[in-house]
Formats: C-alpha cells, structure tokens, sequence
C-alpha cells in the first residue's frame, strides 16, 4: 500500500502511523533524536542542581524567594492538559476523523501559547522586581538556561504542529501524513515530561530549599 493512497474508512489501518517503511524509519530517527535530547536536559539539570544557591550576595534572592507556585501551577495544568488533547488528536486520527484531529490539534497549540505566555510573564516578572536575570548570579544563569530552553522546545513544538496544522488542512489524512503528526505528538508528550521534572526539580524543590 502506498502512502499516497487514497484512503478510506475501510481501508484505513489500525496503526497508520507505522503502516509503511518510511513511517517506521521516522520512528527510529525519532527515538535517536529524543535520545540526545535527554542527554542534554539531563546535562542542564545536573548543572541546574549545582548552581541553584550559587549567588553573590546575601541580599539576591532564591528560589523560595522569587517562585510563585500558584502561577506555575496553573502553566503546569494548562500544558499537561494540552497532552491530554494531542492524545484526543492522535485517537481522533486514528479512527480516520480528520476534521475532529485537527480540531484538537488547534486546543493543543492554544494551551500551549497560554502557557508560554505565562513564563514569558514569569520571567519578566523576575527581572523586574527582583533583578534576577541570566547574568545576576550563577543560580539565574542555570535557571534561564534550562527553564528558558524548555522554553524554546514548547515554541517549537507549536510551530511543529501549526505547520501540519495549516499545511495539511485541504489534504486530508494519508498513510504519509499520518506519521507527521503522531510523531509531532511524541514530541509534545516528551516535552510535557520533561517540565514535570523542571516542576519538581526547579519549583517544588525549590520553595522548600
């Protein structure tokens, strides 16, 4: 079967996302990508934990001064909730309902703005009452460096999905697309991981010192 079948209902596979050679082949690049992304989170978390009392004075504020947990809460409950929708998505195109697919793909990428545009606000919130910024001290260094690169892979991630979003949006769901857009879930499900542990590590770990 071809990727650029046309395909129906009734001819459409349980697994489309690896129906064909190429799909599997996405997959495997996939996995060796998010492999190396691990390494280097893993990296910028074990330099985070180094650095985070790491300031120069006793006057700079901490982590237990600066977090606002109800704030993080709720960018945390608006990301693991845009998990939840990519997996609506990917059921929806599973069951050959493209409509019902992009639809959800849309309230995931919205979930995701609402969230950067939380840290956005975060960040400019500690820069100015408390002049905590990437050069103030090591501790503001490790902070910006992994929460902002976290950061960077949310924008990326919604500009991942809004491209199949509005590319695909006459074509319809094929054999060829279909593995776009589950691996485009994969990546914002592993991005949603990964600020669990940036909630833990950083925030929680960090209001109690």
């Amino acid at each position: 079967m071809h990727a650029e079948e046309k395909m129906t209902f009734e001819t459409w596979p349980a697994a489309p996302e690896k129906a064909t050679l190429e799909a599997k082949n996405k997959f495997l690049g996939f996995w060796l990508f998010l492999g190396g992304e691990t390494v280097l989170f893993g990296s910028l978390f074990a330099t985070y934990l180094a650095l985070k009392d790491k300031v120069p004075n006793a006057d700079h504020a901490l982590a237990k001064d600066l977090f606002e947990l109800p704030l993080t809460f709720v960018a945390t409950m608006l990301l693991l909730t845009s998990s939840l929708t990519s997996v609506y998505a990917m059921y929806h195109m599973k069951n050959f309902s493209f409509k019902k697919m992009q639809a959800w793909l849309l309230v995931t990428v919205l979930l995701g703005l609402g969230f950067l545009g939380l840290e956005v606000y975060e960040f400019r919130h500690y820069i100015h009452e408390y002049h905590h910024t990437f050069t103030s001290s090591a501790f503001g260094s490790a902070f910006y460096t992994l929460v902002g690169f976290h950061g960077g892979h949310v924008a990326f991630g919604l500009l991942w999905i809004t491209t199949l979003i509005v590319r695909n949006a006459k074509r319809g769901l094929s054999l060829y697309n279909a593995p776009k857009f589950y691996v485009a879930s994969l990546y914002w499900h592993f991005i949603d991981v990964v600020w669990v542990f940036i909630f833990t590590v950083v925030y929680l770990m960090g209001m109690v010192g």
